[in-house]
């Protein structure tokens, strides 16, 4: 679903991504952890083709970000980790507005969208302008709006920060439910405790660079991947 071969991306001289690569295959629930400023970002907002970079190449399902970028970006959902909404339009407005672009059918948006928004307990605000929203309910709207058009890979930068435990968890289900289904979901996380249960790979990227990838099991060890994750920084 995903190919990032040797990726690098400069700002000002220094290399924010340095030669990383990594696969994310259908079925895969890629967990993507690092320190603040260690590339996590740079390399999701690459990914997706909103950043250009100087060396490298991205495949997403088989299609070449550079040369088909429409191609990947129809099969693409993308959450970043503040996610911009329009603050004048009610909830169901912009869910509309997304299932428009996206050319969902009328019956599959509604039945979607009450789903989706009732599993994240949204049903009574879709009504209210996004502007009376709370950091939270805003997290849920962009939520739904990622699952929308049932992407095949499915990008989210720190989804779960400003989400109350039950939302959190209904989330959880979500993501398992669509690599269950043969989606794939690659996600930035500075849950280490998240990241261990949920993933079924992850990355560890420090200074720009992948220190460690593969099964979960592979790069936790015999420890806990917190334990793991701070001996790895350590050895490096």
């Amino acid at each position: 679903m995903l190919r990032i071969d040797h990726l690098t991306k400069t700002y000002g001289g220094k290399k924010a991504v340095d030669d990383v690569s990594l696969t994310i295959h259908a079925g895969d629930l890629f967990g993507f952890i690092g320190h603040n400023g260690a590339g996590k970002t740079t390399t999701i907002r690459s990914a997706v083709g909103i950043l250009d970079f100087e060396q490298g190449s991205i495949m997403v399902d088989g299609h070449s970000l550079e040369d088909e970028p429409l191609a990947c970006k129809q099969v693409i959902a993308y959450l970043p980790d503040n996610p911009d909404l329009y603050d004048y339009l009610t909830g169901i407005q912009y869910l509309s507005f997304i299932a428009d672009i996206f050319r969902v059918g009328k019956q599959e948006r509604e039945e979607r969208i009450a789903d989706y928004s009732k599993r994240l307990e949204l049903t009574a605000n879709l009504g209210d302008l996004i502007g009376s929203y709370s950091h939270g309910m805003k997290q849920k709207l962009a939520l739904i709006s990622a699952f929308l058009h049932k992407p095949r890979l499915l990008v989210l930068d720190e989804p779960f920060v400003g989400l109350d435990p039950s939302a959190a968890f209904r989330l959880k289900e979500m993501m398992k439910e669509m690599c269950d289904q043969g989606g794939a979901i690659f996600f930035s996380t500075h849950v280490l405790d998240v990241a261990e249960k949920l993933c079924n790979r992850i990355g560890i990227i420090k200074g720009g660079r992948l220190i460690a990838c593969g099964s979960t099991e592979e790069v936790r060890g015999d420890s806990s991947l917190e334990h793991a994750f701070l001996e790895v920084l350590d050895n490096d």
